[in-house]
Order: C-alpha cells, then structure tokens, then sequence
C-alpha cells in the first residue's frame, strides 16, 4: 500500500504500525520518528518563513482563516507522481493540516483517486481508536491492537500510582501564550489522567482564548506552557519573549500561585501535547511527574520539560 500522510501524528501511528516503507510522503512538519524526515515533503507553509512572534503568527493565522485560506499547500504534481492509496488527513483543526475538503476535491481528480480518511481524535480514547482505525485500514489490525494495550497499560500504571485520597492540583495548560490560549481536546484528560485537575480547559472541545485575567481568577498551582508547534527549546523562547515584550505578561502576574510557587512549566509541546498520535502517552507522564515529583521521576525523556520563572525570561538552574 502507499500512503501519503498529512498530519504529523498519523505519520508517527504508520511508523509504529511498521508501516514506514509504506509511507510515500509527509507532511514538512513530521519530524518523528527521525525516519520520517527522509521522506518527500508534500506540503509547505505559506506563513513567511521569517517570522518567529507569536502574536504575528496568530495575526497571519486568523487573517488566512477568516479569508477562508489555507496556511499550507500541497504539492499536487508530487501527489499525483506518487500515485497513493490512501491519504490521511484531518478536518478538526483548519490551523493543523491542508483543508480536508481541498485534498477530497484534489485526490477526486487524480486518475487512480486514492481513498481519503479523516483521522481527527478530540479525546485521549479516541486518539486510541485512531491507532487502531489506522491499523484496519492497512491490514495491521494486530500490531495495532498491541501498540494501543501497551499505550494503555502505562496509563493504568500511572493511575495506579496517584494517590486517590490526594486533592488534584490545580493546572492551567497554555497552548499559545500571545494571545493566551488554554489547551483543549485531549489535553484536560491528560492532566486528570496525570491526577491533576485542569481548571479552565474543556475535554473534547477545542482550545480557546482566554486573558490573564481569568488564569489568574482560576487560581492554577501549576502553569503548563505548551504552544502549539513548538519544542521544548521554542517554548522557553516564545516565554522569554513574552517576558521582554512590554504588554504581553500583566502586572500582576505574582498574583497567579503557580508563578509565585514557582511551578511554571515550558514542555515539548509540538511532540508530547498539540499532536494526536502515541505520544500522548509521554505527555501524560510528563504531567504526572510535574505533579507527584515524590511518586514519579521528575522529567520525561531528555530535552522535554524545564521549570522556568514566567515573567523574568530565565529557566530554573
């Protein structure tokens, strides 16, 4: 089978399906596993290449949305010399992937018009399920099945290991910090299912603006930055912008118990958080050793978490 995958996380559930030799192009955002870096690119950000502001991306972002444009492109010709099978992509996000409704339209004019699957999880199950109707669609319905008991298997060990008489912390995740943007989908689950309690995001909905206001009337114990897109590194970067940036950040920024506890938090979100594939399962292990340090290592794999001082542009050492 040759397939073409259009979202980051598909791309990784293919690799962990052992399907990577299948894999006939990606999207220029799939960079896990490392393999997938060595496959064609069939998409391209339109977004200039020069910008790294936050509050300009989220500008250029709702300008094309609002015109009803796309903020990627997708390699036609390329397509159609490649001559897929199938094709996943996603509706869910008009921000995360080219237009469902483009890529039916293009695939529909294709001589051999592959088949074209909408892969869009919105809960920590469904992104379960989606392994496993990946693994139907390309006759891997047992390692599919396997991936998935083993993903769930870690989750019930960290279940297992939360204290239930232990009141949730309280947590506010930030999926883009200029605007304020609270994490939604999948990512609530993931803090309860960390045994923590997030007091502004809705699960299974989509993320949303918020002010600063409101993050500091919610009263968060703990602050989680996790802007979409980014890695660990880009995250404290984006924080550190924030923080120089006059008008970004609020005065009263102290008033937050998270920030004046220092339990502030930058993560790795583009691959543990913003992306619905395996490796959710990391950040929710991420989010149970920021919460219970004393039952779980402090940290996932390297490179993916570092508490910070929000409001001073400086990581804790």
């Amino acid at each position: 089978m040759r397939i073409v995958s259009l979202l980051p996380s598909t791309t990784e559930i293919c690799f962990a399906l052992g399907l990577g030799d299948q894999l006939v192009a990606v999207t220029h955002e799939c960079d896990y596993p490392p393999a997938a870096q060595k496959r064609p690119r069939i998409t391209r950000n339109v977004l200039p290449s020069d910008v790294d502001d936050g509050a300009e991306i989220d500008r250029l972002i709702r300008e094309r949305v609002l015109q009803g444009e796309s903020i990627y492109e997708l390699d036609v010709e390329l397509l159609e010399r490649l001559a897929p099978d199938l094709i996943l992509t996603q509706a869910l996000c008009a921000v995360c992937a080219v237009s469902y409704e483009d890529v039916q339209a293009i695939a529909q004019r294709l001589p051999n018009p592959p088949r074209v699957v909408s892969v869009e999880p919105r809960t920590v199950e469904e992104v379960l399920e989606s392994i496993l109707t990946v693994g139907s669609l390309t006759e891997r319905t047992v390692t599919a099945k396997a991936v998935v008991a083993a993903l769930r298997s870690r989750i019930a060990y960290i279940g297992g290991r939360v204290d239930p008489g232990q009141a949730p912390r309280r947590v506010v995740c930030l999926e883009w910090l200029d605007p304020p943007m609270v994490g939604g989908h999948w990512v609530p689950e993931m803090v309860a299912l960390a045994g923590g309690q997030d007091v502004l995001g809705r699960a299974g909905q989509p993320s949303f603006a918020v002010t600063w206001e409101q993050i500091r009337d919610a009263g968060p114990e703990v602050l989680v930055l996790m802007p979409c897109g980014y890695d660990l590194k880009g995250t404290i970067a984006e924080a550190e912008r924030a923080a120089r940036t006059a008008g970004v950040l609020p005065p009263f920024l102290d008033d937050i118990p998270a920030v004046r506890d220092g339990q502030v938090y930058a993560v790795d979100g583009s691959g543990y958080f913003n992306r619905p594939g395996p490796r959710i399962v990391g950040g929710i292990e991420i989010l149970a050793g920021i919460l219970h340090p004393e039952r779980f290592a402090r940290g996932g794999p390297p490179g993916t978490v570092q508490q910070i001082r929000l409001g001073v542009a400086e990581p804790v050492r």
